[in-house]
C-alpha cells in the first residue's frame, strides 16, 4: 500500500501471511474461480455476505476478495468479554457501508494458525487486509465513533490504491435492523466504558460493586474476572515476563503473570497446563494462590468450557 495514515501502519515483516495465502479454498457451487491476481477495481466481490465467519482454511479466499473490497478481520473469542462488545459495533458499521467493506470474523481459539499469523497477544485485536496486505486498525474495545474514523480512513486508503469493489449486500437490511439489545444496567454500562477508556481499576470498582447490590449477578462476576485479568496484563512485559518464568520455575508469582498473558493472548490450555504442573509442584500449603487462581481463571472462561472441566477434573485429582 502506497499511502497509509496513521492507524493504518503496514504490519509487512511483522505478521507473515504467506502460509494461508496459497491454500486451496473450495469454490461455492457454481462459482466461477477467481481470476488471478483478482477482479478489477470497481468490480463486484463474489458473493458470501458482508460478514463472514473465517477459518484458518477459507483465509486464502478473503485474502483474494480483499484484492477487489477492502476486508477488515476482527479477532475474538467466547470468553473475551470486550470482544462481545465491540464485535457488534463493526457488524453494525460494516452493514451500513452496505457492501464497501466485508468483515471475517475470526474465532482465535478454533484457528491458531490465523492467530499465531496476527501474532494476537490480546484480543479484540482489529486488521484491515488491502490487495493481499494486512494493515492494523485498533486493538481492544473503542467507542462506534472511533470505529467509524478508522473505517473511513480506510476506504479512503483503499480508494487511493485502487480497491472500490463492492459486495452484494442484498439480505443484509433485515439483519441491521434487527431489534437492539435491552440498555445495560448502570453499573454494568460504567463498567464497559471503563473498559473503552483503558481504566480497568474503575471497571473493577463498578462490577464489585454490582456484585455488592447482587451477588447473584453472573454477568457482573463474569466481567470481573475479565477485566481483572486485563488490568494484571496491561503493562506486563511479554517477554520479560516469559524470559523471569523460564529462569524461575517454581517462582509462583511469575507463573501465574505468564498464565495470565497465555488466557489473554488465547493459549487457554497452556495456561491451565502451566498451572497444574506448577500447582502438582508445590508443597500443600504453598499452594493456595495457583489454587486461587485457577478458580479464577475457570470462571473467565465458563464452566461450559471443555477446556475448564478437563483442567478442573486433574485439579481435583492433584488435590485427593
Amino acid at each position: 500500500m502506497s499511502n497509509v495514515p496513521p492507524g493504518l501502519g503496514a504490519l509487512r515483516g511483522a505478521v507473515d501471511l504467506s502460509p494461508l495465502k496459497n491454500r486451496p479454498a473450495e469454490q461455492p457451487a457454481g462459482q466461477a474461480p477467481t481470476a488471478p491476481g483478482g477482479a478489477p477495481a470497481g468490480a463486484s466481490a463474489s458473493p458470501g455476505g458482508l460478514v463472514r465467519d473465517v477459518t484458518d482454511a477459507t483465509f486464502g479466499e478473503i485474502l483474494e476478495l480483499s484484492r477487489t473490497v477492502p476486508v477488515v478481520v476482527d479477532l475474538w473469542a467466547e470468553w473475551c468479554g470486550p470482544c462481545k462488545q465491540l464485535s457488534p459495533v463493526i457488524e453494525k458499521v460494516v452493514r451500513e457501508l452496505a457492501g464497501r467493506v466485508v468483515l471475517a470474523k475470526v474465532d482465535v481459539d478454533a484457528n491458531p494458525q490465523l492467530q499465531q499469523a496476527f501474532r494476537a497477544q490480546s484480543i479484540p485485536m482489529v486488521v484491515a487486509l488491502l490487495g493481499g496486505q494486512p494493515a492494523p486498525l485498533f486493538n481492544g474495545a473503542i467507542p462506534e465513533d472511533q470505529v467509524r474514523q478508522m473505517f473511513d480512513q480506510l476506504l479512503q486508503v483503499a480508494a487511493q490504491n485502487g480497491i472500490t469493489g463492492t459486495v452484494d449486500a442484498s439480505g443484509e437490511t433485515e439483519q441491521a435492523a434487527e431489534p437492539e439489545e435491552a440498555p445495560l444496567p448502570p453499573l454494568h454500562a460504567e463498567a464497559f466504558a471503563a473498559i473503552e477508556a483503558g481504566d480497568y481499576a474503575r471497571a473493577v470498582t463498578a462490577y464489585e460493586q454490582a456484585l455488592k447490590e447482587n451477588p447473584r449477578d453472573e454477568d457482573a462476576q463474569a466481567g470481573l474476572g475479565q477485566v481483572s485479568l486485563l488490568a494484571r496484563v496491561q503493562d506486563v512485559d511479554l517477554q520479560q515476563a516469559r524470559q523471569d518464568a523460564a529462569e524461575r520455575p517454581t517462582d509462583v508469582a511469575a507463573q501465574l503473570t505468564v498464565a495470565d498473558l497465555d488466557v489473554a493472548g488465547g493459549h487457554v490450555d497452556d495456561a491451565f497446563d502451566r498451572l497444574l504442573e506448577l500447582f502438582a509442584s508445590l508443597p500443600a500449603d504453598e499452594r493456595r494462590p495457583v489454587q486461587e487462581r485457577l478458580l479464577e481463571l475457570f470462571g473467565v472462561m465458563g464452566a461450559a468450557d471443555p477446556r475448564v472441566a478437563k483442567a478442573r477434573t486433574r485439579m481435583t485429582s492433584l488435590l485427593f
